[in-house]
């Protein structure tokens, strides 16, 4: 893809969302269920659309929540149902439609207190807190957000008692209801209206924000942060997370400086994004460009998305650290820096760098592979298999320091938290600390390339089967495994994934575009890559062609 004119450079009036026109359109607007582009459709991290295109609709919030009470009852899902929105216009009234459902329904709905805003991560901390020792009458939560999205996005993401995002066999059977939901012209959904479900005794005020900020000295240090007295920067990015900075910083005696903490559902501060759209992903280096220039200003600089899910991390020497670098880092550091049981694996998704592989040989950890969408590494967190999940698109979290789960979904608060304990435990900045990795275990060279495709070529990802690919080398090298299935839990990965002693690369088809992408990663050469790469796309383009 091209890099857009104005990447990087100041959002101007022509580039800003018409909130008002997005609004109307999520009310007025008609859905029409028998064109699969308006149906609900849920992908690695939920329900996702735009009241504009007829995807993200008053009545795709009807049908999904309706959905959602019908499966609490197949699954006897019986305390309440946590409810959280980050700062996208849409997540605001997508967010008192599905109060209006659940209320109706007579479920117990707990909410932010004062109208605030919930950071993903907040409401799996904040399932996980209530469930601990009960075995019954146990919470679920509804978290409102497109995640990183641009402005006219909105998004409907579930996730069950374990806290952690609902996995497929879930997703489809509300995918299901919802879309019959919508076909029956939402004969069936039961609701009321806002003003009764915001004056119902079943709708609870709790201040999830204050619960969260007084644990967070059990999973990070935040005493030696506050001792070494380091400044840090914060790109809030107007995210549901932005109110938290300050008080953090004062509860814990934390030198923060914050931008970017008003919430405008036009994201009018951003620069934009590579391809000239606004869009809030901490970590892209257009879309930071604003705190990059601040870089020098501070030990170590973070932001986050809308809904604080993933993490960006900036230092001084290194500028916007790539996402797997940071993996890489934290994995090593948490690995010393922990008191953790040894039986405890490190989880990556299989198309995050092999870097994170040499890191958890090196600290005697098992390693566990999953296929992309941290929903496979939820289950695991929870049961307390794995301490430490992550995936290269910036999102990862990990148990606490008496190796207890934190959050079971992604959290971008604790790993930028994280990288500042790192400066101050151990003097270096990640970005340093990631240097010394390199001299121990090599040095990466990572790259992902979106290749153009169609929805016939996507679809056909689906019939490529391992053992039918016969293939003795790529890239000078031997090949060691194809694999169509994750090593850790054999599930189906939607793609292909080649390794070799010096390299790897992987392909799968977007969920949303009509591309696919390609993965690749030496350890030899940035040359070494380029062949490596080249070889991958040659090859895939021969298998989906049959």
């Amino acid at each position: 893809m091209a890099l857009h004119e104005r990447a990087g450079q100041p959002a101007q009036a022509q580039d800003l969302t018409n909130i008002a026109q997005l609004i109307s359109a999520y009310f007025v607007n008609e859905v029409d269920p028998r064109n699969p582009a308006e149906q609900v459709k849920f992908g690695t991290s939920g329900h996702r659309g735009s009241a504009l295109q007829n995807s993200f609709n008053e009545a795709h919030i009807l049908a999904m929540s309706q959905a959602l009470v019908a499966y609490r009852e197949e699954q006897h899902i019986t305390g309440p149902l946590l409810l959280g929105k980050d700062t996208h216009a849409l997540s605001e009234a997508a967010f008192m439609t599905a109060l209006e459902v659940f209320i109706g329904n007579d479920i117990e709905v707990h909410i932010q207190s004062e109208d605030g805003y919930t950071p993903t991560p907040v409401i799996s901390h904040a399932i996980l807190r209530y469930n601990r020792g009960r075995s019954s009458d146990l919470c679920d939560g509804v978290v409102i957000t497109p995640s990183h999205n641009p402005p006219a996005d909105g998004g409907f993401k579930y996730n069950p008692p374990h806290g952690g995002p609902a996995d497929t066999d879930a997703t489809k059977v509300i995918e299901k209801y919802a879309n019959a939901l919508l076909t029956s012209e939402l004969a069936g959904v039961q609701a009321v209206s806002y003003g009764e479900a915001r004056g119902s005794k079943l709708c609870r005020e709790v201040d999830w924000r204050q619960a969260y900020i007084d644990s967070l000295a059990e999973v990070i240090d935040m005493e030696s942060i506050a001792k070494a007295d380091i400044r840090i920067g914060v790109d809030a990015l107007g995210g549901a997370g932005a109110s938290y900075w300050d008080i953090i910083a004062r509860q814990y005696d934390l030198n923060i400086e914050v931008h970017h903490q008003e919430v405008d559902a036009s994201f009018r501060f951003m620069t934009l994004d590579k391809d000239g759209k606004i869009r809030m992903d901490c970590s892209s280096p257009y879309a930071m460009a604003s705190l990059l220039k601040l870089k020098e200003h501070y030990a170590v600089a973070v932001g986050n998305d809308p809904d604080y899910d993933r993490h960006g991390i900036v230092t001084p020497t290194h500028g916007l650290l790539n996402p797997n670098h940071y993996l890489a880092v934290a994995i090593d550091y948490l690995c010393r820096h922990r008191d953790w049981h040894n039986d405890l694996a490190i989880g990556k998704t299989l198309v995050s760098s092999a870097m994170i592989d040499r890191v958890v040989t090196a600290n005697n950890r098992k390693l566990r592979e999953m296929p992309v969408g941290f929903k496979w590494f939820a289950q695991e967190l929870h049961q307390g298999i794995t301490a430490f999940a992550g995936e290269e698109s910036a999102g990862a979290t990990f148990l606490d320091r008496q190796g207890q789960p934190w959050s079971t979904d992604k959290d971008g608060i604790i790993l930028a938290l994280l990288a500042a304990e790192i400066c101050a435990t151990t003097g270096k900045n990640p970005g340093e600390y990631y240097d010394e990795l390199c001299r121990q275990h090599g040095t990466s060279y990572y790259q992902r390339v979106d290749v153009p495709s169609s929805a016939e070529l996507n679809a056909a990802f689906g019939s490529i089967r391992a053992y039918k690919l016969k293939l003795e080398s790529l890239a000078g090298d031997e090949v060691t495994a194809v694999m169509t299935k994750a090593p850790a839990n054999d599930a189906l990965i939607g793609g292909v994934k080649v390794t070799t002693a010096n390299g790897w690369f992987a392909a799968r088809p977007s969920g949303t575009e009509p591309v696919y992408k390609i993965y690749s990663e030496s350890f030899v050469s940035a040359e070494h890559l380029q062949q490596l790469a080249a070889e991958a796309e040659q090859l895939v383009n021969q298998w989906l062609q049959g």
